[in-house]
């Protein structure tokens, strides 16, 4: 069926956020975490298993953090769903087929630079209401 628990856009989350933080280096969890409102254990799961698919990498010690092991434009939210949920649509018949194939299509042409680029746009837009 279509599937997408809550591990999925908080990862998405804290990935827009790491790609807006990013450029003077790795950026710890904790940070992440703080400005994305997400519990530092349950983004350190998440993140673990990013860094091992190669989406992103890790560097410790004092001035440790994550990056992007990949650019931002080359990360889809499909592919971060997928790994962290599995498959979407998996086992779907019928009408489910024809929607997961829709979220698949979606998810597949967004990117993490397309979520950043997108946040940053309805950031904009909201600071102009009186």
């Amino acid at each position: 069926m279509i599937s997408i628990t809550s591990k999925s856009p908080y990862a998405v989350l804290a990935l827009a956020e790491l790609g807006r933080s990013a450029g003077a280096g790795p950026v710890p969890i904790g940070e992440l975490a703080r400005k994305r409102e997400v519990p530092v254990q349950f983004l350190e799961q998440l993140f673990a298993v990013l860094r091992r698919a190669g989406v992103i990498s890790s560097q410790r010690g004092v001035k440790g953090g994550y990056r992007f092991a990949r650019e931002p434009s080359t990360v889809t939210v499909l592919e971060v769903v997928e790994l962290l949920d599995g498959p979407l649509g998996r086992d779907a018949h019928g009408v489910f087929a024809d929607a997961s194939e829709a979220a698949r299509k979606v998810l597949g042409e967004t990117t993490i630079a397309d979520v950043i680029e997108r946040e940053t746009r309805e950031a904009g837009a909201s600071m102009y209401h009186i």
